[in-house]
């Protein structure tokens, strides 16, 4: 019978995402063989959050798979992308707390969440601290690479130090003075 839902979760894996009624019909078969598996569930949540954009019910099948197997590592940076897509930022945020406890995650990924969900929420500064986290617990050239592309473009979002307007403001007292 594991065979059988190997083979089924298998085809559904090589399905997605370009072929989703194959996926789909695919995960029921598996589905149908072990209503609980994990890895499924995290599939039918993926497919619900980035190809049919219904987060509510991509969220039920991502509580589901980690309900069954807290261990299932590749579903908590999925489930937390689908809580900022969704704006459940406290709930993003528990989750991330929580996932950075579990052994075996992916710590600069999960820090990387992080400083998305706080840039999300215009806490720059926090921002970039956890994407300097993320950069710390990164051994991937090209994923330090993209933290730095993060960086730069949250740096772009802070708010610039007014020099202009303390120029502006000597020099019309200057003017002032002189007349």
């Amino acid at each position: 019978m594991s065979n059988l839902l190997d083979k089924y979760l298998f085809q559904a894996l090589d399905a997605y995402p370009y072929n989703l009624e194959e996926a789909v019909e695919s995960l029921n078969y598996a589905l149908s063989y072990d209503e609980k598996n994990p890895t499924a569930l995290s599939l039918l949540g993926q497919i619900y959050a980035e190809s049919l954009k219904n987060y509510e019910v991509a969220k039920e099948y991502y509580q589901q798979a980690l309900a069954e197997d807290m261990y299932t590592l590749d579903v908590y940076p999925k489930y937390i992308n689908v809580l900022l897509w969704n704006e459940d930022f406290n709930e993003a945020e528990k989750l991330i707390e929580f996932a950075l406890t579990i052994k075996g995650t992916d710590k600069a990924l999960l820090q990387l969440k992080k400083g998305i969900l706080f840039e999300q929420k215009r806490k720059y500064k926090k921002a970039l601290k956890c994407l300097k986290l993320a950069k710390e617990n990164a051994f991937n050239n090209q994923f330090i690479d993209d933290i730095k592309e993060e960086e730069t473009r949250i740096k772009n979002k802070l708010p610039k130090k007014n020099k202009s307007k303390s120029k502006t403001s000597k020099s019309s007292f200057k003017k002032s003075n002189k007349k």
